[in-house]
């Protein structure tokens, strides 16, 4: 891994108390590493996600973005989900699980192999995408709040550069 000459290392530290004497080992800084902050902003949009979602319509985070994979990608597989996605295989298999118990997906077996599934929503499972569809783009106004329609463009195309960086070179 290299550095990008012009971002140096320093704009993303911090000491214990900010000052450039301080004793104390250099760290990440809370407030001026984007890395942190989307770390930060990933994990709190996530639990208060959850938390509405639960609340509202007795369905989690992880179903929801199950419910949207397969309202996209109607058919596709654990693997195909989970590398849209960038979650991890099993989370994705338990979500799906979830789902398929509670009436909102189900699964078509593959070439006669068990292990290779083709999932899809159920009406059900269509009803409620459609239900909470409307909320999530609310939440989603709400968090862009203040932002213009430019600056919405260009925040996802940065993040979109972010996750692209995350991948690894084939």
């Amino acid at each position: 891994m290299t550095n990008t000459p012009d971002l140096p290392d320093d704009m993303f530290l911090v000491t214990a108390d900010g000052s450039a004497d301080d004793p104390a080992a250099p760290t990440l800084s809370f407030r001026n590493s984007p890395v942190v902050l989307v770390s930060f902003a990933g994990n709190r949009f996530t639990r208060e996600a959850t938390r509405a979602y639960q609340a509202e319509f007795d369905i989690g985070v992880m179903d929801w973005r199950m419910l949207v994979m397969l309202t996209r990608s109607p058919g596709c597989s654990v693997a195909q989900a989970a590398r849209l996605t960038g979650i991890d295989k099993a989370a994705v298999s338990r979500s799906l699980q979830r789902l398929e118990e509670n009436g909102l997906a189900e699964a078509a077996v593959l070439g006669g192999d068990e292990r290779r599934k083709s999932w899809s929503l159920t009406p059900q499972g269509q009803d409620l995408h459609g239900q909470i569809l409307p909320r999530a783009l609310e939440r989603q106004r709400d968090l862009l709040k203040g932002f213009s329609p430019q600056e919405v463009r260009a925040f996802t195309g940065y993040l979109q550069r972010f996750l692209d960086n995350i991948e690894p070179p084939d």
